[in-house]
């Protein structure tokens, strides 16, 4: 599997040779949904909590006699038909939202991602990627010499100081080093640039 080797103004000025295990895999469809999902899954909290019946600060009094008024009948205020009454299946704090998904079908799952992205000519690879100095418009400037457009993540094989000050207050804009790369970043962003260095990396994280 070959990838295009982008120069600083963006042109492709070489291929490098990536490993097909990684680059090279069939378009999985239903994987990559399963693993998108369980990992946004994983994500989540779980610390939302609602009031069931029991725990409204409300008087368990009757409000009215069970016939002769003409209304509905109710045995208390706190009935979850009434406004501000409880949940009938009230959300828990602890509630576990996990999804389990093997290492051999995550990794197969991310090797699809790339695959894809290949395919579609949204990956591209680059020498190096650094910036002189902690600023936000030299890393501005250097990713608008690729013409790639606003929504790019960039995988390093080293996350410097400089890099991670200087992408912090780029919007649609994210560096992360190989290890971090994950699915739904690869999936989010309209752009990957990899560095010639991080292949190896990613080759040995999920071949």
């Amino acid at each position: 599997m070959e990838i295009k080797l982008l120069n600083d103004k963006g042109s492709a000025q070489a291929h490098v040779d990536a490993p097909d295990t990684v680059f090279g895999r069939d378009y999985n469809e239903a994987l990559i949904h399963q693993v998108v999902t369980a990992y946004q899954a994983n994500a989540r909290s779980g610390n939302r909590a609602q009031k069931g019946r029991s725990d409204i600060a409300k008087s368990t009094k009757k409000p009215w006699r069970q016939k002769g008024t003409g209304r509905a009948r109710a045995g208390m205020a706190s009935s979850p038909l009434w406004r501000g009454g409880g949940k009938i299946f009230p959300n828990s704090p602890d509630e576990n939202f996990t999804h389990k998904v093997n290492k051999k079908m995550y990794r197969a799952g991310v090797c699809s991602i790339l695959s894809q992205l290949v395919r579609e000519g949204r990956l591209s690879v680059v020498e190096n990627f650094a910036v002189d100095a902690p600023k936000t418009k030299l890393l501005a400037d250097k990713l608008k010499g690729f013409g790639l457009g606003s929504s790019v993540l960039v995988i390093t094989d080293a996350l410097d100081e400089n890099m991670l000050l200087a992408s912090r207050n780029l919007q649609g804009v994210m560096v992360v080093e190989p290890r971090h790369a994950d699915p739904v970043s690869l999936v989010q962003y309209q752009n990957v640039i990899l560095t010639k260095s991080a292949i190896a990396k990613i080759e040995e994280m999920l071949a």
